[in-house]
């Protein structure tokens, strides 16, 4: 104990002794994401209240040392990688849902819970929560805010900026804030809550969160429709978006995520399929019918080889088992795949796909793509080796390439999965600089020391 560091000390009187690491050893399972980088933090501290939240704030900023807070690790992009060391701030025993108001469609709760939690309490009162990522399951609400992390759902509910009421949080400097309201107007003061949401915990530590919850729908039914390429699917998903029924999902798959599927699983697909559109619409029991035959119309665009609605939940089962057959495929293929999510304009995503396989040709790499047509957010995999530094040089390049073409289709380097360590370098080719600037002081506004999360998300001034 005499030879810890006057933080580590400090850190151990103001939290229990079996909320502080600092053995490397069982420290380094914190020090990593659901991507390929790592680095080893000087401690650990479990929080169980916003008060040992502020507590470790306010002693990382006194003495001058980064702190990353951290959900359940299921990012992809390094944003909870303690590059700096420090201090990682982990959330895994703030899980608790602290309230649910269904007269006022709310609920109130810690950011350690889960996704899947959150669903879970809120069916029990006819609700859900829309934000939906596929990591539901482990994911925390407290990373799904961080990284405005939605899911498909996001086409027809909206993401989490647009699913939150209110935040409470703790600022780099030791503050504690209340932001936002608990109804479903409010324009007294700035939106602080939609600026917090989706900065990667470089502003502030959410402590709670009040989360704006929708009814569930009585009904729902899913349609998968095949397509010859992806230029009709894509003047399919344009025709979708502009009738009056919205999907609760629109996901695409193309010809090299189909082909894949076809190598692993037995799918029922024609053979000449170039695209994949899986398509949910949900609403009344009387209503939900009439709307999947209207959304199944649209869907026969000239080059739809065919358009199937599910009739029963068996159905359902085996069109969804297309789409989850992917995962699995893209594992046994290529088990440490680069996967960056961007997004176009819906009318621009056959010029990316056709960019994107120009690309892959050219570098000499498989790029299979899938994700939600309805916004354009596509997820782009490059199928690589990371033991072949020839390859790898090769996909530093294609990437450098994929970031240039979405921004010249007028899209954006990050949909869901954030900025972090491995997109921060291209930040500035799509932000001008004088907006830069103004985000770097809005960033010493709430952390005048810099130890929240320092090296994410920005890239360094020039």
């Amino acid at each position: 104990m005499s030879n810890e560091s006057p933080l580590i000390a400090a850190l151990r009187l103001c939290v229990p002794a079996d909320q502080v690491l600092t053995e490397p050893g069982d420290c380094w399972a914190y020090g990593y994401d659901n991507s390929r980088q790592q680095a080893l933090p000087d401690a650990v501290v479990f929080a169980t209240d916003a008060e040992q939240v502020q507590q470790v704030v306010r002693l990382c900023n006194e003495h001058g040392t980064p702190l990353v807070a951290r959900g359940r690790g299921t990012g992809t992009t390094g944003a909870t990688v303690p590059v700096g060391g420090g201090v990682v701030l982990s959330f895994e025993r703030m899980d608790r849902v602290l309230e649910v108001d269904p007269d006022n469609r709310l609920m109130v709760v810690e950011p350690g819970v889960t996704n899947q939690a959150v669903q879970d309490a809120a069916g029990q009162h006819g609700f859900f929560w829309p934000p939906d990522p596929t990591s539901a399951a482990v994911c925390t609400v407290g990373g799904n805010l961080a990284y405005n992390s939605a899911g498909p759902r996001a086409v027809k509910y909206g993401t989490p900026r647009e699913n939150t009421l209110g935040l409470r949080a703790v600022t780099g400097d030791g503050h504690m804030l209340r932001t936002g309201v608990h109804t479903t107007k409010g324009v007294v003061g700035y939106d602080l809550t939609r600026l917090i949401i989706g900065s990667e915990g470089t502003l502030a530590i959410i402590t709670e969160a009040t989360l704006k919850l929708t009814p569930l729908p009585d009904a729902k039914r899913t349609l998968q429709a095949v397509y010859r390429n992806m230029s009709d699917a894509a003047r399919a998903v344009a025709a979708l978006m502009a009738q009056p029924v919205t999907p609760c999902a629109l996901e695409f798959m193309d010809r090299g995520a189909i082909e894949m599927i076809r190598a692993y699983a037995e799918a029922d697909l024609p053979v000449d399929a170039g695209a994949l559109l899986m398509i949910e619409v949900d609403g009344a029991a009387d209503y939900v019918d009439t709307a999947a035959e209207a959304v199944a119309r649209v869907a026969r665009v000239d080059g739809a080889l065919s358009v199937e609605v599910a009739r029963s939940d068996e159905a359902v089962r085996a069109l969804w088992a297309t789409r989850k057959a992917l995962s699995p495929a893209l594992r046994n293929v290529a088990p440490k795949k680069i996967n960056e999510d961007v997004v176009v304009p819906v009318s621009h995503i056959p010029d990316l796909i056709e960019g994107l396989q120009t690309l892959g040709k050219r570098h000499g790499i498989t790029i299979v793509n899938f994700g939600h047509a309805g916004n354009g957010n596509i997820h782009v995999n490059l199928l690589v080796d990371p033991e072949d530094p020839q390859q790898m040089q090769a996909a530093e390049q294609c990437l450098d390439e994929v970031f240039a073409l979405v921004l010249k289709l007028r899209g954006s380097l990050s949909g869901e999965h954030g900025i972090g360590l491995v997109k921060r370098a291209f930040v500035d080719r799509e932000i001008e600089p004088e907006t830069l600037d103004l985000m770097r002081r809005i960033k010493a506004q709430f952390d005048p020391a810099g130890i929240l999360n320092p090296g994410k998300g920005f890239p360094d001034p020039a």
